[in-house]
């Protein structure tokens, strides 16, 4: 699989919010496993922190990751935090399940100063609607923001 273009002239430093996709190698349904999507999710914020990022909001499905994220500082490396996420996350899962767990490559779309990041964290918790795989965001324990509260999130839903 090639790996998506990133946008030419543009560093991928500072205060920038991005919508990031990871995809599980061969899309094997592997965040059922809550002990995996736990570990992953510490690896997520984990990094987050290391490398000075908040997560406005996140979704685990089966097989993949949705993230939403805002550098915090002026030299906050997009770049970095999403090599670094993926390699601890993938890091732990491949010491103990003996395989890779990301496909090559990820997908991210830098928000405009137009974006509305809160709408878009409502789309990213709503992502399991959806698929259909519950009636309510609440009902799904892989979704969340570490910035804003659920309640918030459900009422951005459009």
């Amino acid at each position: 699989m090639s790996r998506p273009k990133r946008l030419e002239n543009f560093h991928y430093l500072g205060l920038h919010q991005y919508f990031l996709t990871f995809c599980v190698r061969d899309r094997l349904p592997i965040f059922r496993d809550s002990a995996i999507s736990d570990q992953t999710l510490t690896q997520f914020r984990r990094t987050a922190s290391l490398e000075h990022f908040a997560i406005l909001a996140y979704c685990l499905m089966p097989d993949h990751a949705h993230l939403l994220v805002q550098g915090l500082r002026d030299d906050s490396d997009f770049t970095r935090f999403a090599k670094m996420a993926k390699q601890r996350s993938g890091g732990l899962y491949a010491r103990t399940q003996h395989s890779p767990l990301w496909q090559p490559g990820y997908f991210e779309r830098v928000l405009r100063e137009e974006d509305d990041a809160r709408i878009l964290a409502g789309y990213i918790v709503n992502n399991p609607v959806r698929a259909r795989l519950v009636e309510s965001p609440e009902d799904y324990p892989l979704v969340g923001s570490d910035v804003w509260s659920l309640k918030d999130l459900l009422e951005s839903i459009v």
